[in-house]
């Protein structure tokens, strides 16, 4: 396995430019099992999360080109309507087939999927959706079976606001007969991209990226071309890296509003920066204020940068509270960040950090994809060398990641375990 190697208290300066939506990509990767015409994707990041997702599809039935972000997808083949374990287990959105199979050929054999630990993310809300399309679900063996002989539009109201269910459900609904109305429906803004791309195919989707979606169905979408949006949790994460550094960071090719709750919560610690139509310029060097931070569901603070801002809040002049409300194990990462000299300390739901000098670099380890980030930005700022083992997690969601830091000023080698 790779691992990083970061030699500590380098000054970041420079442009770090914002890859294509890992969340946005992957459904709408999804999505392109609805039609049979060609589709063709610009800025889609070259991760392993995405690579698995190609690979899934050209088990199902696509022919695929990509190369440097652009993607053509054709269709193959004999359609294969199985997405087998050995392909879901690594990824949980893996499961948005599910929808799009359902959608186009009525029937789907999904294993369950797999992905971060970060905590039980059931799929309970996908499928109460499809069952009021009138779709039939079994568990089979681990996997979910579904058949319909004739998909109907539905009223869905989910218990709470669920990402994947938002966009499986969608997924299925736009070749369904008549309307599908999705109520309590989740607002990040991957949803709205789906519903632009589906819409640019032929689709009839309104209100995505409020809490009321409706779609009309239509018996066939077209071929089209389309361009991921930046990837917002990509550019929190490098606009937080400025921060925590001494010099002058340019987030560019961003949608700053997409992160908006991390740029309040950045300025209510007491950081620099200014804020310009599609970048971000963040003035590091400062210790930052202690804060309160609670995750939420878009538009609240995401709980994908909960770990880093952890990791900004461990050097704070006081102490910090942090909440995480989305998921019940995404504290992971404070045991590593403790190895390295912070103080911080868990109870239930509830970090409470208190603010430290400095960081010292050590051997630690990453647990998912976000805490490797935390761990990253930790070591960039820590007394000596940092090693971060199982840095797999990071090439599932960042692209490029050690070669952006080194363009910045950073030193994070790549080595073999």
């Amino acid at each position: 396995m790779d691992a990083f190697l970061i030699e500590g208290g380098r000054k970041l300066e420079g442009v770090v430019k914002i890859s294509g939506s890992k969340n946005a990509s992957l459904p709408i990767l999804a999505a392109t099992i609805l039609t049979e015409d060609d589709v063709y994707l610009e800025n889609v990041p070259d991760l392993s999360d995405v690579k698995t997702m190609l690979k899934l599809l050209s088990n199902i039935s696509k022919e695929i080109s990509y190369e440097d972000g652009k993607l053509l997808i054709k269709q193959g083949g004999e359609v294969q309507t199985v997405a087998p374990y050995d392909l879901v287990k690594t990824m949980r959105a893996s499961v948005l087939v599910l929808g799009a199979l359902i959608g186009k050929y009525h029937s789907a054999r999904v294993s369950f999927p797999g992905g971060c630990a970060i905590g039980a993310r059931p799929i309970d809300q996908h499928l109460k959706g499809f069952e009021a399309m009138g779709v039939k679900i079994d568990i089979e063996e681990g996997y979910i079976v579904a058949n319909v002989d004739k998909l109907r539009g539905a009223r869905v109201v989910f218990d709470l606001p669920t990402v994947g269910g938002t966009e499986n459900v969608m997924m299925a609904a736009v070749l369904a007969e008549g309307e599908t109305i999705i109520e309590n429906a989740a607002m990040e803004p991957e949803i709205t991209d789906l519903a632009s791309f589906l819409n640019s195919l032929g689709a009839k989707i309104e209100g995505a990226g409020t809490p009321l979606i409706r779609i009309q169905g239509v018996k066939k979408l077209h071929g089209g071309s389309y361009r991921v949006i930046p990837d917002r949790i990509e550019a929190a994460t490098y606009f937080i890296a400025g921060a925590m550094s001494g010099g002058e960071v340019i987030v560019d090719d961003l949608i700053p509003e997409h992160i908006d709750a991390v740029l309040k919560k950045v300025a209510e610690a007491g950081i620099d920066f200014k804020v310009e139509e599609k970048r971000v310029v963040v003035y590091g060097g400062k210790r930052p204020k202690p804060v309160q931070v609670k995750t939420r569901p878009y538009p609240g603070f995401p709980t994908d940068v909960q770990a880093q801002i952890m990791s900004m809040l461990t050097l704070a002049r006081g102490t910090s509270v942090i909440v995480e409300t989305i998921f019940e194990n995404r504290f992971m990462h404070v045991n590593e960040l403790n190895r390295m000299g912070a103080r911080i300390k868990v109870e239930d739901r509830t970090a409470v950090v208190e603010g430290v000098e400095k960081l010292k670099g050590a051997p630690v380890m990453a647990s998912d994809l976000r805490a490797s980030a935390s761990l990253v930005l930790a070591g960039l700022v820590a007394e000596g060398v940092t090693k971060i083992s199982r840095i797999y997690h990071l090439d599932r969601g960042y692209e490029r990641m050690e070669y952006k830091l080194n363009a910045l000023g950073a030193h994070v080698e790549r080595i073999k375990e």
